[in-house]
Parts: structure tokens; sequence; C-alpha cells
């Protein structure tokens, strides 16, 4: 009785009681661990709030940390209880290889996305050219850009096309130059010709008067003499001004004898006289 007494006893010491308190070693780590994690997590959704990063964006980096930390802390459990997690992170990193692989192009999307919503070239309601297409921005995801064209369609352009090229922001200031060339006849005299476009622009509401207009020779072309008109308005007026502008430079001109040519060509013909045969 006495040798199974001492038998069990030394099972217990042996066995029992080191892998009863690897157990609970394990447990607390695993317990301990998901709560720094979820403290981490928190932390790093005040900073990012605190920095006016997206909504969208705070989520999944916060679920991306979660996920890495949930994996450290199963490992160092797991480790606590004996078991060889060698083979376990080589799995973890051959799997995170092939996913990464997999999703090259969305993670360069993302990438692109986080650097948008970070640095703001844009904000919602600008009008930006970007990626070949000329829109309001509607809306800023993790992996698109949500653009509203002209004629109302609606573009969904993958960031990496967004931020691996030129962005032009066409609202990023409140006034903007409208550049128009108005060719006239060599056979018109230029200084009418600028004083009536002075008129025009001056008669005009929504042209603004600091910075002044100017108007100047550009260019003396094969068929005509090409003026440079340049007035400033309103960034959200561009449009509307520049068409009414053409509209009356042109009734203007048509008015007062000035005449905007096309362009043309001079053929002269030379004639040879035929001589009579023999």
């Amino acid at each position: 009785m006495k040798n199974i007494l001492g038998e069990n006893a030394e099972l217990i010491n042996q066995y029992v009681i080191p892998w009863g308190i690897n157990i609970i070693t394990a447990i607390l780590i695993y317990l301990i661990g998901r709560w720094l994690a979820k403290l981490v997590v928190r932390s790093v959704d005040k900073l990012m709030t605190h920095a006016n990063i997206d909504a969208s964006l705070r989520k999944f980096s916060g679920n991306i940390i979660s996920t890495v930390l949930t994996v450290f802390i199963l490992i160092a459990a797991l480790e606590q209880l004996g078991v060889d997690t060698t083979s376990i992170m080589a799995i973890f990193a051959a799997a995170g290889l092939a996913v990464g692989l997999a999703l090259k192009d969305s993670l360069s999307n993302f990438s692109a996305g986080v650097m948008l919503i970070i640095f703001k070239p844009f904000k919602l309601g600008d009008l930006i050219n970007a990626g070949g297409t000329t829109g309001v921005v509607e809306e800023i995801q993790i992996f698109n850009t949500i653009m509203r064209t002209g004629d109302n369609q609606i573009i969904i352009m993958p960031n990496g096309h967004i931020y691996g090229g030129s962005i032009t922001n066409l609202s990023a200031r409140e006034t903007r130059r409208i550049d128009l060339v108005i060719g006239i006849s060599y056979d018109d005299n230029i200084g009418k010709a600028k004083d009536l476009l002075k008129d025009v622009i001056a008669r005009h509401s929504l042209v603004l008067t600091e910075p002044a207009p100017t108007i100047m020779v550009l260019e003396l072309g094969e068929s005509s003499i090409d003026l440079a008109v340049r007035p400033w308005v309103n960034s959200g007026d561009y449009w509307v001004v520049r068409s009414e502008l053409l509209q009356t430079i042109k009734e203007t001109f048509d008015e007062q004898g000035i005449s905007i040519p096309y362009p043309q060509r001079s053929v002269h013909m030379i004639s040879h006289p035929v001589e009579n045969a023999a």
C-alpha cells in the first residue's frame, strides 16, 4: 500500500503538478496576452482617431494588429505546454508568403489607400484628374476611390492607379485661371482686338479683378495671330465663365468685323504652255 501511494505521489510530482502548472501558465499567458492585445488595439485606435485617420482604415488596422498579436500569444502558450512551434511558425510564414503573392495587387491598393488617407492630396468633394479620369471624389475607401464624372457616371478606381501616377486637384485653390487662345486674322488690328477682349472680360460679373486678367500676343501662327486671354475666376465658376466668354468674344468680334480665321493654305497654280506636236 505504501509502495502504491509512493508511486502515485511520484507520478503526481513528476507529471501532474508540472503539467498542471504548465497548463495554468499557458492559460494565463493567453488571457493576459489577449487583454494586452485589446489594450494595444484600443491605444492604436485612439492615436489614429486623434490623427483624423479614416474610420475604415482604423478598423482594418485594428483587425490586422489583433490577428498578429493573437498568433504570437497562441505560439507563446503552446511553447509553455512544450509544443515544438518551429514547424507551426514555418507553416505561418509559408502561408503568409502565399497570401502575400496572391494578394499582391490588393496589398498595393491598400498601401496606396493608406498613403492617400494620411497625406490627403485630395478630399471628398474635390474635382480631380487622376488615373486618366476627371471626376468629383465621392468616397475614399481602403482599396478603391469612388469618383463621379461630369455626366453622372460612377468610376471605381483602384488606389494604386491613383497614387502611382500624377494627381491634379482642380479644387485645391479657391481661384483658377482660364487660359484661352483667340486667333485673329493678319489683316485685323491687334490693338482693336485687344481692346474688345478687355471690354468683354471687364463686363463679365464673375471675372475677378485681382489677380488682374492678362491679354497678350501669344504667337504668330500659320493662319492667325494668336492672342492669349487669361482671366481669373473662382474655381466653382470656371466652366460657366469659360463658355460664356467664348460665346461673347465670338459675337463681339462678328459685330466689330474682327475675323477668327480657320486653318487655310494658299495654293498657287502655275500653268506651262503645251508645245504642239510636230
